[in-house]
């Protein structure tokens, strides 16, 4: 294999390359290459800081650390790719295996030919064989041909030699169906990974290599775990952080994320928590009102049962139990069938032994059926009101052709903004308070919770009134005081929250 060292770029898959495989960093059109300087945001002992990438400061990046590991080992930067993606692009991991591990492990683990440890001979013969030209013959394993001359085959340091042809349909069919970065030689039992240089040598196809590109950059971020790909739709950039923590970022795009899980900023539930109501939420929502509305529990092993049929006469289906009763009044069906016996006469006793059992069995759905409703409320209110924050521009362009200045309308959007926040930490209050086991510290919460409900509330109605020019004077200040209130207690709930969190008095519910 060529040991020619190639550097990694990042090129738009639509544009038009030249054949050599220059992985040269060039910013790319239709990319601002400058990026934010360092932002802060407070952590528990060091101060949190991050900057957002753009693709060629990705890849300028990846480039940077390649070269450092490089110049330590004097090995080829393909090589120390390779390794490095194998220890998650930990540098310092990397370094500390590569001096005090067992160096032909690292290799074999990491799927490489040790370079150190490959002999001089072989080399040489590999050479040889190869300008032999037409004197000998060789056979291609993978399309069954056999070849007088051998310099069309191709081989990693394994010695596992194939056709340039199939090397090439194998090569794409990786990288454009399979989107794999990490190739192995399609030898039976190798897996001695396919490098770039080697991927230059063999592909022709700009686009394929393009893509092949693109992947080795979006592992880089996927696997590096202090730089996280912006969630946005169609942005291309990243963040990268000086440690990884559930701090809230904001990328160039201005969307805003949690640097730990990249969700939006859900203050105050914990990343972890968010994870299984996600889950939660895509497995029961659907179903949990169908469930409510249409099935009911066995009065005697309270399994939920659904009526599949007119009759009224249920058998339970569980086979250690099968309870014989009346779908409408959950009592046993014998006296049903007998004296013509009806459950049209209403029972307080029985309807009390029958609700006792149903409450026992929905308990857990009712409970989370109200947390949902009102994490679902909020999400809907916050999507209303993203129509207010337009008519608030509106209304503000409207009132400076009326003699009033830019900045005696300015604190409407400042409204608007708390409202948002406000909306955003109430949803995910509801979630908080789902996995929250009651104790003292909870009627706080609660308390701090309803305050804040409130006083949003009264925000939401204030700005969706109809303000004009007439009545700013006397809406203006309602607006301030409620909007500067929301931000008070918002952050009294969230420094509440926080000192939970740090003091362990906050005890949470394992629901699956």
């Amino acid at each position: 294999m060529d040991s020619d060292e190639e550097d990694f770029s990042y090129e738009e898959e639509d544009d038009e390359g030249d054949d050599s495989c220059d992985f040269g960093v060039d910013a790319d059109e239709g990319f601002d290459s400058t990026y934010d300087m360092p932002n802060t945001a407070s952590g528990a002992d060091d101060i949190f800081t991050y900057e957002v990438l753009t693709p060629d400061t990705i890849v300028s990046y990846m480039n940077t650390i390649i070269d450092e590991v490089d110049a330590v080992f004097q090995l080829t930067r393909p090589v120390a790719r390779i390794l490095l993606g194998h220890f998650k692009w930990d540098k310092e991991k990397l370094l500390e295996r590569y001096y005090c591990g067992d160096q032909e492990k690292l290799f074999k683990d990491a799927h490489l030919v040790n370079p150190l440890a490959q002999s001089t001979l072989n080399k040489v013969q590999r050479l040889s064989r190869s300008n032999s030209g037409s004197t000998s013959s060789a056979f291609c394993d993978i399309c069954l041909q056999v070849s007088t001359n051998i310099q069309t085959f191709q081989g990693l340091e394994c010695h596992h030699e194939f056709c340039t042809r199939c090397w090439k349909e194998y090569l794409t069919s990786k990288i454009m169906d399979e989107q794999k970065e990490n190739i192995a030689c399609p030898a039976v039992k190798c897996d001695i990974l396919v490098n770039e240089t080697f991927v230059g040598r063999i592909l022709n196809d700009q686009i394929v290599k393009r893509k092949y590109h693109h992947l080795i950059a979006n592992s880089f971020v996927v696997n590096n775990r202090l730089i996280k790909w912006c969630p946005a739709p169609d942005c291309m950039n990243a963040v990268k952080a000086s440690y990884s923590d559930a701090n809230a970022v904001t990328c160039l795009c201005r969307h805003e994320f949690c640097f730990g899980c990249t969700e939006p900023v859900h203050e105050p539930v914990n990343c972890s928590l968010l994870k299984q109501w996600i889950k939660k939420c895509n497995d029961d929502s659907e179903t949990a009102n169908w469930i409510s509305a249409n099935t009911k529990e066995c009065p005697k092993c309270q399994v939920t049962i659904e009526k599949n049929g007119g009759c009224n006469h249920m058998v339970c289906r569980n086979n250690s139990c099968k309870a014989d009763f009346c779908w409408v009044c959950l009592g046993p069906w014998e006296p049903h069938g007998s004296n013509w016996y009806s459950c049209n006469r209403f029972d307080e006793k029985d309807s009390q032994n029958a609700r006792e059992a149903q409450n026992k069995s929905r308990s857990s759905l009712e409970r989370y059926l109200f947390y949902c409703n009102r994490y679902m409320n909020h999400i809907q209110s916050a999507k209303l009101e993203c129509e207010l924050e337009a008519k608030v521009v509106t209304k503000m362009n409207e009132m400076q052709k009326h003699n009033m200045s830019w900045i005696e309308v300015q604190f409407l959007t400042k409204a608007v903004k708390v409202l948002s926040m406000c909306r955003n930490t109430l949803k995910y209050t509801y979630v908080f308070a789902f996995y929250l086991q009651k104790n003292n510290q909870t009627v706080i919460f609660e308390d701090n919770q309803k305050d804040v409900e409130m006083a949003t509330e009264t925000l939401s109605e204030y700005l969706e009134r109809d303000i004009s020019s007439e009545n700013l004077g006397c809406i203006k200040q309602k607006v301030q005081d409620k909007y500067r209130y929301c931000e008070m207690r918002r952050k009294v709930l969230l420094d509440h929250v926080n000192e939970g969190y740090e003091r362990d008095f906050w005890e949470f519910q394992d629901i699956p």
